[in-house]
């Protein structure tokens, strides 16, 4: 791992290297990274990602800045996870949303993971006024020594598989939609807080509360079967509920709550991921509590059955 600015140590070798806001790392994204290790394997080279420390869009234009995908943390690890040698996280702040695109070809290419060969997007755009491009790559890697490649995007069922449109999908709540573009379920990570105690207290279904930090791509309001992994890795299935809880709030903000399926433990100040298996029900205000009751049951057979299913 290289965090840039800061010391890039010598490699051994050149690297073949992708460039990318990375987030989600969905399936097109792995398709690119596996040419990467591809070409770097035939030229005896490593494999590298450049990525940044936060969505570029957050520091240009943070009025309409995506929500993500997914944090920096999780990010690494499913960059870890395509087997990659080498991942560049670069600190995107307004120093560097003012850098050249040569600037930056100079710096973090050649100089910090000596480039010999480029792989990116066809429109892949980068640098001040996003003035960079594969053309631009392509005159500097002649003077610089590296080539470049400029791929399409990767499809699916004739639409291009992207992080806007996986966004889509999980803002609508398709989430199994969203899992079959992100190569598995959409995740939400958070640490577990206390809630009023009316889960376990007043309908028999004790819950974790997740806070979900801002600025996260979340799901439409409603009921999910899913898995609550703890921090050790060990995974849960669980029945999900996100929304207000109108059958007790007129207006309350959006809240992540999970049922683990057969446990009974202290989950407080874990920090945990929630994944997003299927969608079963849109959220529904109730008239009693005991009506609310009789259909988290169902909820939860309904999890069980869902996530027996594969």
């Amino acid at each position: 791992m290289i965090f840039e600015p800061g010391p890039c140590p010598s490699q051994g070798t050149g690297t073949v290297v992708t460039i990318g806001a990375y987030d989600g790392v969905h399936l097109g994204h792995r398709r690119v990274i596996e040419r990467v290790r591809q070409v770097a394997s035939s030229r005896g080279l490593a494999s590298g990602v450049v990525t940044f420390d936060r969505h570029p869009a957050q520091v240009v234009r943070p009025q309409a800045a995506p929500l993500l995908l997914c944090d920096l943390d999780q990010k690494l690890e499913r960059l870890a996870s395509t087997g990659v040698d080498r991942t560049a996280v670069v600190r995107f702040d307004a120093e560097r949303a003012r850098e050249t695109a040569e600037s930056f070809v100079r710096r973090v290419l050649v100089g910090c993971l000596d480039a010999k060969a480029v792989i990116v997007g066809e429109d892949f755009h980068f640098g001040h006024g996003r003035s960079g491009n594969v053309a631009l790559l392509q005159l500097m890697g002649a003077d610089e020594g590296f080539d470049v490649e400029g791929v399409s995007l990767f499809s699916d069922h004739g639409q291009p598989i992207s992080s806007t449109r996986i966004r889509r999908l999980v803002e609508q709540g398709d989430v199994s939609g969203a899992a079959a573009l992100l190569g598995r379920p959409h995740e939400l990570a958070g640490v577990v807080v206390h809630g009023d105690g009316r889960g376990a207290a007043q309908l028999g279904y004790p819950t974790a509360n997740v806070a979900v930090p801002p600025g996260m791509a979340v799901p439409a309001p409603g009921i999910y079967a899913g898995r609550y992994v703890r921090p050790d890795g060990r995974s849960h299935d669980a029945a999900i509920s996100l929304g207000n809880r109108p059958t007790f709030h007129d207006s309350a903000p959006l809240l992540l709550e999970a049922h683990l399926l057969d446990f009974s433990g202290d989950l407080y100040g874990e920090k945990a991921r929630v994944a997003f298996v299927a969608r079963l029900r849109p959220e529904m205000k109730f008239d009693t509590v005991a009506a609310l009751v009789d259909q988290i049951g169902r909820d939860v057979q309904a999890t069980r059955v869902v996530l027996a299913e594969g």
